[in-house]
């Protein structure tokens, strides 16, 4: 476990983190007491939300995967968190060697461990921001450094816009995002839900959140699907239309396996940035294996990714 006497300037180890109670959900070590004790609370209302932790992580690699297996060779994860097995720059790089990546997070210690994980690597960096400050974001020296924004960039922000509040003006902070990429770009993105969920673990996520990142906000299923408004949703598995799902779903390999109660915290979706209209009226319909010409769109199923 991570040594607060060695916590890096800028981090109190007495106050939970997002990236680090996430961490210790996942069995890291970089993580302090009142992480561990967070987490706790959190298992104690809700066990499956190891699982839920878990769900999330693999949908996020799955997408990172999937998006770069359409050709993108850049990505910008931003709330990234801890180093743990199978970060975003070693999944999408065993599809595209040379992929550029860059991390973002508001943690210090995410920015201490990331740096020293990525060493002199030219083509990938980890920078200290916050996904409500695009501005600061996209505008970094160093991120612009490693990112072209003539080309399509992967855009990855899973598990963090439930702690972005009401106020903060969420939506618009995806679509200052999106609005800065290319055409071609993709979104990927996860968000917790209280949608069929006991109240008493609700009311204890929300206060996780409070204590560790200013508010927990759980949003509906419609509330989560409007971050995609005014891009193309991705199908999440076969036969499906375009749409946003549990996180365990998506391109997943066994979906009766796959469909867990943890997986059912979080909803997500992959959609793709383009000057022509979403759906039949604008172009083809995009699932895991890539657009369909218009005459399989209606007949050929497509296999699930691996």
């Amino acid at each position: 476990m991570a040594d607060p006497q060695q916590a890096p300037p800028g981090v109190d180890p007495a106050r939970p983190s997002p990236a680090r109670v996430y961490d210790c959900l996942l069995g890291g070590e970089h993580n302090f007491e009142s992480d561990r004790a967070a987490a706790q609370m959190l298992k104690a209302r809700a066990p499956e939300l190891v699982d839920s932790a878990w769900a999330n992580r693999g949908f996020h690699q799955r997408a990172a995967k999937w998006i770069a297996e359409q050709g993108v060779r850049q990505f910008i994860d931003i709330g990234s968190g801890l180093p743990t097995v199978g970060n975003t720059h070693e999944v999408v790089r065993k599809v595209s060697p040379g992929a550029h990546v860059v991390y973002v997070d508001n943690d210090p210690m995410v920015l201490a461990y990331g740096q020293a994980l990525l060493g002199d690597d030219p083509a990938a960096t980890v920078i200290l921001a916050d996904v409500r400050d695009p501005d600061t974001v996209l505008g970094d020296a160093d991120l612009r450094e490693v990112i072209d924004f003539t080309q399509p960039v992967g855009l990855l922000i899973t598990a963090v816009l439930h702690f972005v509040s009401d106020e903060s003006g969420p939506y618009g902070l995806i679509s200052r995002y999106m609005a800065a990429l290319a055409d071609g770009s993709y979104l990927a993105l996860s968000h917790m839900t209280a949608d069929q969920k006991p109240p008493q673990a609700v009311q204890t996520l929300i206060e996780v959140g409070l204590r560790s990142a200013g508010g927990g906000y759980l949003r509906s299923k419609d509330e989560v699907r409007k971050f995609f408004d005014g891009l193309q949703l991705v199908p999440p598995y076969p036969d499906a239309g375009p749409d946003i799902t549990w996180v365990g779903l998506w391109n997943c390999e066994d979906p009766a396996q796959a469909d867990s109660e943890g997986s059912r915290w979080l909803y997500c979706g992959v959609a793709r940035k383009t000057s022509l209209r979403p759906g039949r009226a604008g172009g083809p319909v995009i699932g895991p294996q890539g657009p369909e010409n218009e005459q399989t769109r209606d007949g050929e199923r497509w296999g699930v990714g691996r």
